[in-house]
């Protein structure tokens, strides 16, 4: 048995404060007024005692593999390299999101491809067979314009490498792109030189003419993707009418809306609602879009993910919590209880509770940051950092 005692321990919608956390095997026993026999006690000295982060969009693991253009490293050295560091961030289960694209309009990424797309799959589906700090997950990002990917999508969810699925379309003039200046700012940007304007009106017009997958293809892969218990998302919704379809077609998730009216209206259909903790921040959105921070004080904001920066996560909670005024438990919830929701993951994963798995973080505030002191995965103790001056 493990014991946490002398810790402010987050509950769904409470801190307790005054007990003592007792951890049996890899699960959450209960709660004990006295300090009992144990294999060994922890002293949180009146720091925070949290649950595991649960970060259902990341691409990460990406920024480990290809730091540079030419500098490919292998996916498994990358992955472990990648765990450490997220582990040290709070996050215990992390959803890796890797993504198919037709074309290379953001970009040429060799990661990007079937072949490896499928290879860091894989790797994430047998890693648990071997040694890990952390719970992995894989989250396949699906561009619909990607008629050829169908089949791979469906294939992956057959074969249970994907435990999380969402559907994106960054054409320009709606979404993410509803800002053409924007649309033509960015393209320059990821291929890295200017683009001329007869070039861009060329462009514009095959991606408004392009292929992209029928209602009745996603409606069949939101349905085999629920057959096998797999969370189905969109991305960048930005209409109400958008969100209808999404709710016909079988959606759970909105990730990232455009707009609070949207992320409003997501909510009242029914769909866990994504923001990124980065564009918390940053003071608003990179692509000028909805400012998450205002989405959760709209009350319009379920999870918050870590996107692109991982470090956003911890800092997000705290600083929406100290700047804000937002109870603590509320937006602790927000990165553990709600996305283990979202995920189907609830039953075992998301908050402090008598039965559930004893993934858990201590957290200080140092120099007026949250820092994490310990790290506790299935019940053990796989990081514990000491700060001095």
């Amino acid at each position: 048995m493990i014991a946490i005692k002398n810790g402010r321990i987050v509950l769904e919608d409470s801190i307790l404060e005054g007990k003592v956390l007792l951890i049996e095997g890899d699960r959450i026993l209960g709660f004990s007024d006295e300090v009992p026999e144990a294999e060994r006690v922890i002293d949180a000295h009146g720091r925070y005692v949290t649950p595991g982060f649960i970060d259902i969009h990341s691409d990460k693991i990406e920024q480990f593999i290809l730091p540079r253009p030419t500098a490919k490293f292998d996916f498994e050295l990358a992955l472990k390299e990648c765990e450490r560091e997220l582990l040290h961030l709070g996050i215990t289960t992390i959803y890796h999101s890797l993504s198919l694209y037709k074309d290379e309009m953001f970009g040429k990424s060799p990661l990007r491809t079937q072949e490896n797309v499928q290879k860091i799959a894989d790797l994430i589906r047998d890693i648990h067979e071997r040694n890990h700090l952390i719970h992995h997950r894989f989250h396949l990002r699906l561009e619909i314009d990607n008629i050829g990917a169908y089949g791979i999508a469906k294939e992956m969810i057959e074969k249970k490498m994907i435990d999380e699925i969402s559907f994106m379309d960054h054409s320009p003039g709606q979404g993410q792109y509803r800002n053409l200046d924007l649309y033509y700012k960015v393209l320059e940007k990821y291929q890295n030189r200017e683009i001329r304007e007869e070039e861009f009106a060329e462009l514009l017009e095959k991606q408004n003419h392009k292929d992209v997958l029928s209602f009745g293809q996603m409606k069949e892969l939101c349905e085999l993707a629920h057959a096998n218990g797999i969370a189905v998302a969109s991305h960048d919704d930005d209409t109400k009418e958008k969100l209808q379809i999404n709710e016909k077609i079988g959606v759970d998730i909105s990730e990232f809306p455009i707009n609070i009216e949207t992320a409003k209206e997501a909510r009242q259909l029914g769909f866990y609602t994504v923001v990124g903790a980065p564009n918390i921040l940053l003071g608003g959105s990179h692509s000028g879009n909805m400012s998450a921070a205002e989405a959760i004080e709209a009350g319009c904001a379920d999870v918050l993910c870590s996107d692109y920066y991982p470090p956003a996560i911890l800092h997000g909670v705290f600083k929406m919590h100290e700047k804000a005024g937002i109870d603590l438990p509320q937006m602790i919830q927000k990165a553990t209880l709600n996305p283990a929701k979202a995920v189907g993951l609830a039953e075992d994963y998301g908050s402090i509770a008598p039965g559930k798995k004893a993934d858990l973080l201590i957290i200080d505030i140092l120099d007026g940051y949250p820092v994490i002191t310990h790290v506790l995965v299935d019940g053990r103790t796989t990081s514990r950092v000491e700060y001095r001056r």
